[in-house]
């Protein structure tokens, strides 16, 4: 699997690379720092030429730069992005962003913990559904790569 982190937050960021590597999640992480690097990642654009098309994205959505709602946006109505699964990781639990980002076809919506066991509970969690449960159509992964 490979997941696309897109966080701002060197804290946060850490902390998910740490409880990804702690529990032993098999997974390549790609990381972007803010919404324009997020949208080169993803369209192989500069630095990210040869960036693999992300199975998962995780997405904070206060982001300098282009904000994780444009950056969810943009993804949702572009054809070739439309099918990777968004979870947006945040740390707002205002009703407008829950609302929106659904409206805007995020996968799901989870709040960022601030207690560390919690926060490895989520990760765990995550990790239980969108890598061990969740079937992907065998043919997304050529599709992607075929697109770009």
């Amino acid at each position: 699997m490979q997941i696309l982190i897109v966080e701002d937050n060197l804290a946060d960021l850490n902390l998910i690379l740490e409880v990804l590597q702690d529990e032993k999640i098999a997974v390549d992480v790609s990381v972007a720092r803010d919404g324009m690097e997020a949208m080169d990642y993803l369209f192989n654009r500069g630095a990210f030429e040869h960036a693999v098309a992300p199975d998962l994205v995780f997405l904070d959505l206060n982001l300098p730069k282009k904000d994780g709602r444009e950056v969810l946006k943009e993804m949702k109505e572009n054809p070739r992005l439309s099918s990777i699964p968004v979870v947006v990781l945040t740390t707002s639990q205002a009703e407008e962003d829950i609302i929106r980002s659904y409206h805007l076809q995020a996968s799901c919506y989870v709040t960022k913990a601030f207690d560390f066991d919690q926060f490895v509970k989520i990760i765990r969690s995550i990790d239980g559904f969108w890598f061990s449960a969740v079937r992907y159509p065998p043919a997304t992964k050529a599709i992607l790569q075929t697109t770009q």
